[in-house]
This record gives C-alpha cells, structure tokens and sequence, in this order.
C-alpha cells in the first residue's frame, strides 16, 4: 500500500488549488458528520449482524478521518502548517487510509450481498455475528499497530528538510521506491470495482426480471439497491483518482495540484451511508420509530 502524495513544490505553484480545496473539505466534513450522525441514530434501532457490523467498520473508518478533516481546512485557509512535520504525516496519511480501508470494506459488503443473492446460505451463515466481531477487532489492531510504525519511520523521510517546514502534505519523493506497487493496486481497484458493479447491477436486473412493477415492494430488492449504490460510490468516488494516477505516477512534479484535487474527491464517499436513509429510517432519524 502506497501511502504517499507529491514532490515538494514552490508554495505559489501549489497554493493556486488551495481555495478549491478548502471548499471541498468544508462541505465533506459538514455533509460527512450529519450522514455519520443520521446513521448511528439508525444503527441503534437495528439488530446485530454480520452486515451491519461491516457497515460499523465503514462509519468508524470515516470517524477517524473526518478528525483530521479540520486540519486540513486550516491549512488551506491559513496557507501555512504550524503543527509540526509528524502530525503533518499523519494528517497526510489519513486520507489513503481512509480511502483503502473504505474500499475493503464496500468489497466485504457486496460479495456478502453477492453470496447471499446467488443461494451460498451456507457460507454465509457460517461466517457468525462472533467471527465478524472477531476480525473486525483483529483488523483494527494490526492497523493501529502498523499504521504509526510506517508513518514515523518511512512514510515522508525524504522531506524532512527546513525548507518545507511550514508546507504539509507534499511527501512524493518516497513514491519513487514503490512505482510498481502503485500501478498495482491503482489498476486491482479500477477492476475489481467495475467488475462488483457489474455483478451487482445484474442481480438487480435479475430481480427486475422477476418481480417487475413489484420489485420495488421486495426487501431482497432494496437490499441489494443498496449495494449498488456501494458500487457506484466506488465508481464515482475511486476510479477517476486511480485511473489519473497511472498517470501522474510519471509526472509526480507536474501533476502536483491536480492529484490533490483527485484525492479530495475519494473522500465524498463519506457520504455512503445517506444511502441508508429510506422513508423507515427517516422517521427513526427525526420521529424516534418507524413508520
């Protein structure tokens, strides 16, 4: 995994996509923190299983990135980063975790909801509300673990100097040492989420196939628009940043501005969970029951 951003450039070459930016991230984190909040109230009044111990995940993962949001936001207003050059790391950091961390779990998600369309009841019912908590816990740990080790000792050593002590998220001279991982995994995410949308979109036409004007009346049907709707935020939030970076990959130097812009976009999928909101979950939201 490649955790890594951009060559240090002038400020003023920089800066020009400062105010865009800003923008971006103040609407994330006001639109990220009511969607995480409408969701939790959900979450409450729903039972315990595999799936929504995933969709947990997912709401803990945008949590922890929506916490380095605000720093982010003063530093694009200020122009200047006072907060020393490890936090600048971490905060930095954040947004690939965010994003890869974001994108195994819509994987999880929608191969449980492909199992469970195409009649495997077994292996998913062998997976136990305990396994899911079980490795749900072990994930996070080897993350928490991992993730500051990489950050303090690899992740922007090659930026360290006085010169950009006042400047943050420009760490790409570490990208050179790992180019063919970063093809890698920019190309294993453009496939594997065009094909999940594709499975997904045709066990919705499937089930349009089967129930017709009535479809919309089946819970299997709602369920599995749901997952699509997972599909296409990796669709729409993902593939257009990893199918830029083949690119940019080979011009680090160039490209500087607008893979920032790229990578804001990746954090809209903090919205995935208004995906959730139905006329039901309306009214638990703002009623206190359903409906």
């Amino acid at each position: 995994m490649s955790l890594t951003l951009s060559y240090p450039i002038s400020s003023s070459k920089y800066e020009e996509y400062h105010t865009a930016l800003l923008v971006i991230y103040t609407v994330v984190l006001i639109s990220g923190t009511i969607s995480l909040t409408l969701m939790m109230r959900i979450m409450k009044s729903t039972t315990t299983s595999t799936m929504s111990i995933a969709v947990l995940n997912l709401i803990f993962t945008h949590f922890i990135f929506l916490l380095t949001v605000p720093f982010r936001i003063y530093y694009y207003a200020v122009h200047k980063w006072e907060m020393g050059n490890e936090w600048c790391k971490i905060t930095s950091s954040m947004i690939h975790i965010h994003m890869y961390m974001s994108f195994a779990l819509y994987v999880i998600i929608l191969i449980t909801r492909l199992l469970t369309f195409y009649k495997k009841a077994c292996q998913v019912a062998s997976f136990h509300r305990m396994h899911a908590i079980l490795i749900s816990f072990l994930v996070w740990i080897i993350v928490l673990i991992t993730v500051p080790c990489i950050i303090h000792f690899n992740y922007g050593k090659d930026n360290n100097d006085n010169d950009n002590a006042t400047h943050c998220f420009q760490f790409g001279k570490s990208i050179e040492s790992a180019l063919p991982l970063n093809y890698t995994i920019s190309i294993l995410i453009i496939v594997i989420a065009i094909a999940l949308t594709a499975f997904q979109a045709n066990v919705l036409w499937v089930l349009y196939k089967k129930h017709r004007e009535g479809c919309t009346f089946q819970q299997e049907f709602g369920a599995q628009l749901k997952s699509l709707c997972f599909a296409l935020i990796m669709v729409v939030c993902f593939i257009p940043y990893h199918i830029f970076r083949l690119s940019y990959l080979n011009n680090v130097d160039r490209l500087e501005g607008t893979n920032e812009i790229f990578l804001s976009i990746t954090t809209f999928n903090c919205l995935d969970m208004l995906t959730f909101l139905g006329r039901r979950s309306c009214n638990i939201c703002f009623v206190g029951k359903a409906a």
